[in-house]
């Protein structure tokens, strides 16, 4: 009967460092030089050749004053060792090929928020630490990370979502929070009480397109107080949120990272809500199975020594 399972290399097949020490031998003729030329000692070095003879159950020097000499058996088992040797450097050399390709880019798809108000500095700082490695970022909301992570057009997604999309693995990187703001001439912005999640439910809202993390967020948060209304305008970028916010057109709901530079110059206005939690998890997420490695693992650690979003 023929088995199916894979061969397995014998017990008596040397390391390559032993292979490497016994070409050492054959080139100088002494084991104190060979010693000397891969880096250890020659006691350490007549010790692993007589530990390699054990292990095949040959003898491969004959050994005298005046040095180390190959036997018949040690010279067929040089010629073979030397062939295994240039294997081993092939294939390292191919495998060191693929990480310079693998290393010279790297592809980054996030969500509108995460692209404009955090990863900018994210990136800057990568640039430090890999200069040549060349990034380009695909900007989209949540829905379109995950699927642009599952086709292999990405190689690290960042996402604001409630929870990790299917089909992938992820990690929390920072924290964030919506809120509610209106253009200085709303009714809204001269409230002397808090607005209620009921108020909110029931407002017409100038909200993200299907698939934004920010109005999944915001739509599960309200889910209990009767859902979102029928949005006032839906729009495929916080930027012309805000813009039409500014405008007058009514509310919108946003992430505090992007209004800074709005609410500071008091082109929108802060208008406080009770009664329902509008803060979400920002992540990094990846094919599952398959943790980021090279650039993509490097960046996403400069994700978490950075501020947290709180």
């Amino acid at each position: 009967m023929i088995s199916d399972a894979p061969a397995l290399l014998s017990h008596r097949v040397p390391d390559l460092g032993a292979l490497e020490l016994l070409l050492a031998v054959a080139r100088h003729g002494s084991l104190g030089r060979a010693a000397r030329d891969v880096g250890i000692t020659q006691p350490a070095a007549s010790s692993r050749i007589r530990s390699m003879e054990r292990q095949l159950g040959l003898a491969l020097l004959d050994r005298s004053p005046r040095g180390s000499r190959l036997t018949d058996a040690g010279a067929l088992v040089t010629d073979w060792a030397r062939r295994v040797v240039e294997a081993a450097e092939a294939f390292d050399a191919g495998a060191q090929a693929l990480r310079d390709r693998r290393d010279s880019r790297l592809r980054v798809a996030a969500s509108m928020t995460i692209a404009e108000y955090l990863l900018p500095g994210w990136l800057i700082a990568l640039r430090g630490e890999r200069p040549d490695t060349a990034v380009s970022l695909l900007a989209g909301n949540s829905a379109v990370v995950a699927q642009r992570l599952l086709t292999g057009e990405a190689d690290l997604g960042f996402v604001e979502g409630l929870s990790v999309p299917e089909g992938l693995d992820g990690t929390v990187i920072a924290h964030d929070r919506l809120v509610v703001v209106v253009a200085p001439s709303h009714a809204w912005a001269r409230r002397r009480t808090a607005l209620t999640p009921k108020e909110l439910a029931g407002t017409p809202l100038i909200l993200r397109e299907h698939g934004s993390g920010t109005r999944q967020v915001l739509g599960a948060a309200l889910a209990v107080h009767g859902g979102l209304a029928q949005p006032l305008l839906e729009l495929s970028s916080t930027t012309a949120v805000k813009g039409a916010a500014e405008s007058g057109a009514g509310p919108c709901v946003l992430s505090e990272l992007a209004l800074g530079e709005e609410l500071s110059a008091r082109r929108l206005v802060k208008v406080p809500i009770a009664g329902v939690r509008l803060r979400r998890q920002l992540r990094a997420v990846w094919p599952a199975g398959h943790r980021p490695t090279g650039p993509a693992r490097d960046l996403l650690a400069l994700t978490r020594s950075g501020p947290s979003g709180d």
